[in-house]
């Protein structure tokens, strides 16, 4: 397909401005008191009466926090060229980036955390991890490896995992939003909603007395693991790449856990005992 042909069929920017201020339930009264623009002139825009600026694209797109994915689809359907790069993890200008995350990752053993992409595909993890990757098909393990793929799939940890009904709802509710807002999500989400689960999912998440999140309990053995888990991203990111990283860190959620990891627990690839 050619690029001509993908402008053609590229929806107009006021229709995709529309769909964006609608999506983030503003009305244009409210977008106009966030953007210090009047309401006549978004109308305009949205209905394709005036073109707007590459400045006025980003500006909006900044007042309706869109992805700098979709901003960069802003603004060729505006008859821009896109402005947000999108650089390889390689890349030498992503060398702070990578040390970064390596840092992270590192320091936060002997508890396990990833890195995944846009798709939950894991670029990297620390050496704790390899708890969660115990029994696990050899298949799963092919990279990429997709994180929520090797977590529900029924040769993954699914097995390992003892309140899977709670986590996979928790999972699928997330992936849910996701696939609402990104075309690309919609085959993995519709391949993990088949996986079978011989727990019952709650549709909501209820707090019990003391209950404070969801947790991972996960079976080692004669024991059970609970973790959970926090989300970091990068805060100023200009690069496509570098905005759509996330680290998930996984800490203890029991005096339990805390003393089977500090403990020595035997998770650790075979080189790394003593």
């Amino acid at each position: 397909m050619t690029a001509t042909t993908d402008m053609y069929l590229q929806p107009p920017i006021g229709h995709l401005l529309r769909q964006w201020r609608e999506r983030r339930r503003l009305s244009q009264l409210d977008l106009s008191g966030l953007a210090k623009v009047s309401t006549r002139h978004l109308s305009f825009l949205e209905t394709g009466r005036s073109k707007p600026s590459r400045e006025m694209v980003v500006h909006l797109s900044g007042q309706l926090d869109i992805p700098l994915r979709d901003r960069n689809i802003l603004l060729l359907a505006a008859g821009y060229a896109p402005v947000y790069p999108e650089s390889p993890l390689d890349a030498p200008q992503m060398s702070a980036v990578r040390t970064a995350v390596s840092q992270i990752l590192k320091g936060h053993d002997p508890y396990p955390a990833i890195m995944v992409d846009r798709n939950w595909d894991i670029v990297d993890a620390n050496r704790s991890f390899s708890l969660f990757t115990e029994g696990v098909a050899p298949e799963l393990l092919e990279p990429p490896i997709n994180a929520l793929r090797l977590t529900l799939h029924p040769d993954g940890m699914a097995p390992r995992i003892t309140n899977l009904g709670e986590w996979r709802a928790h999972l699928m509710h997330r992936m849910r939003r996701k696939a609402a807002r990104d075309d690309e999500a919609v085959a993995l989400y519709e391949e993990l909603r088949d996986y079978p689960c011989d727990q019952p999912e709650p549709e909501l998440d209820m707090p019990g007395p003391g209950d404070i999140f969801v947790p991972l309990n996960l079976r080692q053995g004669d024991r059970t693991l609970s973790f959970f888990g926090m989300l970091a991203t990068f805060g100023t990111a200009l690069d496509i790449t570098v905005a759509e990283m996330v680290i998930e860190s996984f800490f203890p959620a029991d005096p339990e856990t805390v003393a089977a990891l500090h403990g020595g627990l035997a998770h650790m690839p075979a080189e790394s005992k003593e």
